[in-house]
């Protein structure tokens, strides 16, 4: 027994030993962080919006690019193919493929499989940007251009920190699945992780998102995203649209029910009016409670960046909460009614409200369903208005949630105090990300999100960027945690 106990040990202190030393792995990225902000400005320079079918070609160009930087990694590439994309107008184009690839295997070591998307979103110099959104542009510290953020910069750090590792040794195995389609929707993926889970994922033991950002300055590990459920609520009170000077006084309005409606929903403090709708929400706990006692984050000075005048609670634990871990219900839009400038005395003939709820754990969409149409159904009844209703669940996405004592956050907290000189924040956000949670329900791997986003990068918007002291310490960031799992 104490000859096991010796063999074990000194099996781990020889692991550890063997790995590179990470002043020398650092080093090394210094010395090249000129060289990764050039593949930067290649990559940022490929108009990959997935959103403009005449870019497609774009797209197909941005995954060759990306496939030959893991060929010459030495990894081995898939272009595994979606099929077409079914479009509203009748057309059927070509998805881009997704890139399955894998660099060494060891079947004696973990395998890390990292995802992110090589998409971007529309960008064009007249919509406010400050410089040419597709020619990266360096300033004050920081690296401007459509992608540099999101995802196209964090996906890079992860391959710069895969070649740093190999001027020594790779000490995990890890694969990548990249695809070009995700600020469209993913069409066509959630089939393939569901017809790759036997084959590409079987030997994944981790997997890994970079498609995040922190909170704050402060370097940060996400471990939960909130869900969403989508709601349309249509009204009608003629086939046509009416002249107010003719109709008004003597039809009971669609667009009055309508707002009548959304009124049930919620109250200015932001709690959802509906009944049942916090009935399954998970309790906090008393571990939880302290993570966000310890989250980093300024809401004083995010409230004066966006011009909101209150917050609709006073604390900072407390609006973190509310952000992340509660559910939430927010109203969109109006379709149908008259929005364009100038006036125009109509009567609309047909509304749609849009509106959707934050889905935390345990809430099931089928139930939240169930309980949204019967509060509007029972609220439109009190009414008792003549116009026809009809409520519609147009999309759902399930919360994800992870356990933060798993050997994946452990890894990832040590390479960010190594890195960093702190403590991560553990964080859950309030968006939504639907592969995270296909992925768990699909695989079952252990799932973290481990990003080098920036609070202030505007990803999707106006000048978007990443402060090169994050591109190159997020580097620094996945080659140390790739070497900090290899020893859990």
């Amino acid at each position: 027994m104490i000859s096991l106990v010796f063999l074990l040990s000194f099996t781990t202190i020889t692991s550890e030993a063997s790995l590179a030393p990470s002043d020398q792995i650092f080093q090394y990225i210094d010395a090249h962080q000129h060289e990764y902000v050039q593949r930067l400005r290649e990559w940022v320079a490929i108009e990959s919006d997935s959103s403009n079918l005449l870019k497609r070609q774009d797209l197909i160009e941005m995954i060759h690019l990306a496939e030959e930087r893991i060929k010459y990694l030495g990894g081995t590439v898939e272009l595994a193919e979606l099929g077409v994309q079914e479009l509203h107008n009748g057309s059927t184009p070509r998805l881009p493929p997704v890139i399955l690839a894998e660099l060494k295997k060891d079947p004696k070591k973990h395998t890390v499989c990292f995802y992110g998307h090589l998409d971007v979103q529309p960008a064009r110099l007249e919509d406010g940007w400050a410089s040419e959104p597709y020619n990266l542009t360096e300033k004050d510290g920081s690296l401007y251009g459509r992608g540099t953020s999101d995802d196209k910069g964090q996906i890079l750090a992860v391959l710069n920190a895969v070649e740093a590792l190999q001027q020594y040794e790779l000490p995990v195995n890890v694969k990548f699945l990249l695809e070009a389609m995700e600020e469209v929707g993913s069409p066509g993926l959630l089939k393939l992780v569901e017809e790759r889970n036997s084959t590409f994922f079987s030997d994944v033991d981790y997997i890994v998102i970079t498609d995040s950002s922190w909170i704050s300055n402060k370097p940060s590990i996400t471990y939960g995203t909130r869900g969403n459920s989508y709601f349309l609520i249509e009204v009608e009170c003629a086939k046509k649209d009416l002249h107010s000077g003719t109709f008004g006084g003597i039809v009971p309005e669609a667009t009055s029910d309508l707002i009548y409606l959304l009124s049930t929903l919620v109250d200015s403090s932001g709690h959802i009016l509906i009944p049942g709708i916090y009935d399954a929400v998970a309790p906090l706990t008393e571990k939880e409670k302290k993570l966000y006692e310890k989250i980093e984050w300024d809401f004083k000075k995010l409230k004066d960046t966006f011009g909101i005048r209150n917050f609709t609670y006073n604390t900072k634990e407390e609006l973190l909460m509310r952000k992340s871990r509660y559910p939430s219900l927010s109203i969109h839009g109006i379709e149908g009614a008259f929005s364009a400038p100038g006036t125009k005395t109509v009567i609309p003939a047909r509304v749609i409200g849009k509106f959707s709820i934050r889905l935390v754990p345990h809430m099931d969409r089928s139930v939240v369903t169930k309980q949204v149409m019967d509060h509007l159904n029972k609220k439109f009844a009190e009414r008792n208005s003549p116009n026809h209703i009809e409520i519609t669940n147009v999309q759902a996405s399930k919360p994800w949630l992870s356990d933060t004592d798993e050997p994946l956050y452990l890894a990832g907290r040590k390479a960010i105090e190594k890195v960093f000189h702190t403590e991560a924040d553990l964080t859950r956000i309030g968006g939504t990300i639907p592969i995270v949670s296909h992925f768990q329900d699909v695989t079952g791997k252990s799932i973290m999100l481990l990003g080098i986003g920036g609070p202030d990068d505007a990803p999707h918007g106006q000048n978007e960027k990443i402060n090169r002291y994050n591109f190159i310490e997020g580097t620094k960031l996945y080659a140390a945690f790739l070497q900090e799992l290899a020893s859990t």
